[in-house]
């Protein structure tokens, strides 16, 4: 990576919140305020921030691609990514490093 595509922590904040932001959005979620969210909370476990299952997942891949301009190629890659909002962040900076 060069000094110029280097993520700073105040960058990846700011990725995290915007992640937590696209989700509430994207699945209209009125009663959870970015704030609330773990980062490293697992998105689809029971008892989660969001409430989510597995139907919400398309949703939240297609609204991350596009908001961050990013592509989720296949399912397996997109079962790890979901995980939580640190590891949606991470794969962000690195999609957008390379």
């Amino acid at each position: 990576m060069t000094k110029q595509n280097m993520v700073t922590e105040a960058d990846l904040q700011r990725i995290k919140r915007e992640v937590k932001e696209v989700i509430i959005d994207a699945l209209n979620i009125k009663k959870v305020s970015p704030d609330e969210i773990d980062d490293s909370a697992p998105l689809f476990a029971p008892g989660n921030a969001f409430g989510l299952d597995s139907v919400d997942a398309i949703d939240i891949i297609m609204r991350i691609q596009s908001h961050f301009n990013v592509r989720i190629g296949d399912q397996d890659l997109a079962r790890d990514v979901l995980e939580s909002v640190d590891t949606l962040a991470a794969f962000i900076v690195k999609e957008k490093s390379s």
